[in-house]
């Protein structure tokens, strides 16, 4: 499916301003169809007899009219007449014949859509008639509010370019609740799920006739930091949102300020209570910030373990021994690194080519090589849970170890690290295949040794619990390489 731009470019001929207005507008529409019970679809024009639609929007509040999608759709010659008629003479018209849709009679109305002045594309309308009856004080208030939105958008009042984006989760919407201020701010009405959002506000007293700025400050305990869009909100002056806390519930709030000919005349307010929203939001923060915590003390832990480790080893009189112990310190460091990358991060993933580079030129700079070595990553390794990181951390870690202090220590040289992952199908697991090779000596042989150290050993059970399998041989113009497979879990989401 087409981009919203990419149909306005193909059907249109508007500049980057011009389609950065319909986008703002297309990106507010939902609170005009909703409260218009009414589907809108925005019309382009290439010429007078052609137009294209480019957005449709349907009614959460109310049954839609057309359930398939007028995306792409073009106009018929006597629709085309009606958006010709209501660009040109730039006001909004009502089709005087109604259409029939799935046998329901179709009201179709007609909306220029203006910027600085000039008519860039027309909105269209369209409510089922056969839904009408006696309407509620609801509705009629709903009705009068999108009357209004549709006049501020033909004289391009609409849509607010200062209106504020990127916003948290939890942007009231119409079915919300709705609060209607006059010029003072003072509430004409509220829906009956406005009225409940105060009510769990702390406000308890009438709620039509008074002041919303009032209402809302005179309730308020809590001695927290007051967002200094408040005001603004409270009184309509400007389209923003904010959220209002009070006793342990907390209200999103949006205006849309409301103008006939230029001149303010009140505005309305969606609210929703979001309280259990922000109390989940707060208990994942406080989960994640306990589970980093706990990464970090590991980390620690496991820091001061290999200290003692490296105290102990410098007092070892036999050589042997030191050296075991110093390869158990480089392989407490390589899981407290996988720890210290877990702590760090907000879930239980870490980015793997940051954990495996720092392994590698960890293991280098302290290997007991008198030639430099230098290591070489091609690849990547993606996002790998905690549970496959530390094994993966650990097998690479030991390769480069072999490499850098058997296939290198006579002369230096380079080992190589090479990642590739396959992306698997739903339900299964991803595939990752690792080679690490040098440019030493090789094997004895051009195989491993029969009875090969305990490094090979950890080796191979690892790779055994990531559900893969491992295979040394000889490199490609000498050296080692040893290449093996992983079986990764999925990753959260």
């Amino acid at each position: 499916m087409p981009t919203l731009a990419e149909l306005i470019q193909e059907h249109s001929q508007l500049t980057a301003p011009d389609e950065e207005w319909l986008r703002l507008l297309v990106s507010d529409w939902q609170l005009i169809s909703d409260l218009s019970f009414a589907d809108l679809v925005l019309w382009v024009r290439r010429s007078p007899i052609q137009w294209s639609a480019v957005a449709h929007i349907r009614p959460t509040t109310g049954q839609t009219v057309y359930f398939r999608d007028q995306v792409g759709r073009r106009a018929s010659r006597s629709r085309a007449r009606l958006l010709e008629d209501a660009f040109a003479e730039q006001r909004i018209g009502r089709d005087r014949d109604s259409e029939w849709s799935d046998d329901a009679p179709i009201r179709e109305e007609t909306i220029p859509v203006l910027r600085e002045g000039r008519p860039i594309a027309v909105l269209t309308r369209h409510t089922n008639l056969s839904m009408l009856r006696t309407p509620s004080r609801l509705e009629l208030t709903y009705l009068a509010a999108a009357d209004t939105l549709s006049r501020m958008i033909s004289a391009g009042q609409f849509p607010h370019p200062s209106a504020p984006t990127g916003l948290r989760r939890g942007a009231p919407r119409v079915g919300d609740g709705v609060i209607r201020l006059d010029l003072e701010g003072i509430i004409t009405y509220a829906s009956p799920n406005a009225v409940s959002a105060l009510h769990r506000l702390g406000h308890l007293g009438e709620i039509f006739g008074a002041s919303l700025p009032k209402l809302v400050t005179s309730v308020l305990r809590d001695t927290g930091p007051i967002d200094e869009g408040l005001p603004l909100v409270l009184t309509g002056r400007q389209p923003w949102r904010t959220e209002v806390t009070n006793a342990g519930q907390v209200i999103s709030m949006r205006a849309i300020p409301l103008t006939e000919s230029g001149q303010r005349i009140g505005a309305i307010v969606l609210a929703r209570d979001i309280s259990e929203l922000r109390r989940r939001e707060q208990e994942l923060i406080t989960k994640d910030a306990t589970i980093r915590e706990i990464h970090h003390r590991v980390k620690n832990n496991l820091q001061s373990v290999a200290a003692l480790l490296r105290l102990q080893a410098r007092r070892m009189p036999d050589e042997q021994g030191r050296a075991a112990l110093e390869e158990a310190v480089r392989r407490v460091g390589t899981i407290a690194l996988v720890h210290e990358t877990l702590s760090q991060g907000l879930d239980e993933t870490v980015d793997f080519d940051e954990v495996a580079d720092r392994a590698a030129r960890a293991v280098v700079e302290v290997a007991r090589v008198g030639h430099p070595v230098r290591v070489d990553r091609s690849g990547s390794f993606g996002r790998v849970r905690a549970e496959d990181a530390t094994s993966l951390a650990m097998v690479i870690s030991e390769l480069v170890q072999n490499a850098a202090e058997h296939g290198l220590a006579e002369r230096g040289g380079r080992v190589r690290v090479s990642a590739r992952r396959r992306a698997a199908g739903e339900g299964e697991v991803d595939l990752l295949t690792v080679v690490v090779s040098d440019d030493g000596r090789g094997l004895p042989g051009g195989r491993l040794p029969v009875g090969s150290g305990l490094g090979t050993q950890i080796v191979q059970s690892l790779v055994a619990d990531l559900g893969g399998r491992i295979t040394w041989g000889a490199a490609a113009g000498g050296g080692t390489r040893a290449r093996f497979t992983a079986r990764l879990r999925r990753l959260p989401g």
